[in-house]
């Protein structure tokens, strides 16, 4: 089996020491889905939820996330983000939120990416949950993962 990166060898959590890697651009995406119903669509649609224009609010709140990341997970290190970009589509019978996360750095991003994704569809749900009961998050994963050489 693959030795995990972060534990040590008595398999205790470990933060990884990323001091001797070069710096790099690295990027990722990542997706997710909120399925809602029609009258909660529409109410989207419409910009009539009490709360606000949920898709504009989800984003930012996604961006927010995402600069926060190392602060939620444990063991990931904080990053200077070059870019965070956030969008909220209606797509079908929900809504989908894509992010896109870039930095100069010696450790990826992904988690940034996939932490702005889950708190812009919690943003959602929070806006949502006097008028949909039945709201369920999910599909949330990673797209895709680059670095290049500086």
């Amino acid at each position: 089996m693959k030795k995990l990166s972060h534990t040590d060898e008595q398999g205790k959590a470990n933060m990884v020491d990323v001091g001797h890697k070069p710096d790099q651009v690295r990027t990722a995406t990542a997706e997710g889905f909120i399925k809602l119903g029609e009258e909660t669509l529409a109410l989207i649609r419409d910009n009539q939820m009490k709360k606000g224009d949920v898709l504009t609010i989800s984003e930012i709140a996604g961006i927010m996330g995402g600069k926060k990341t190392s602060e939620l997970i444990p063991l990931c290190h904080p990053l200077v983000i070059t870019k965070l970009d956030v969008k909220a589509e209606i797509t079908g019978s929900g809504i989908k939120i894509s992010s896109l996360a870039r930095c100069t750095g010696k450790t990826g991003i992904e988690m940034e990416a996939l932490t702005a994704v889950s708190v812009a569809l919690l943003t959602v749900y929070d806006m949502c949950k006097a008028a949909d009961k039945n709201m369920e998050i999910g599909r949330i994963r990673l797209i895709e993962k680059t670095k290049e050489d500086l």
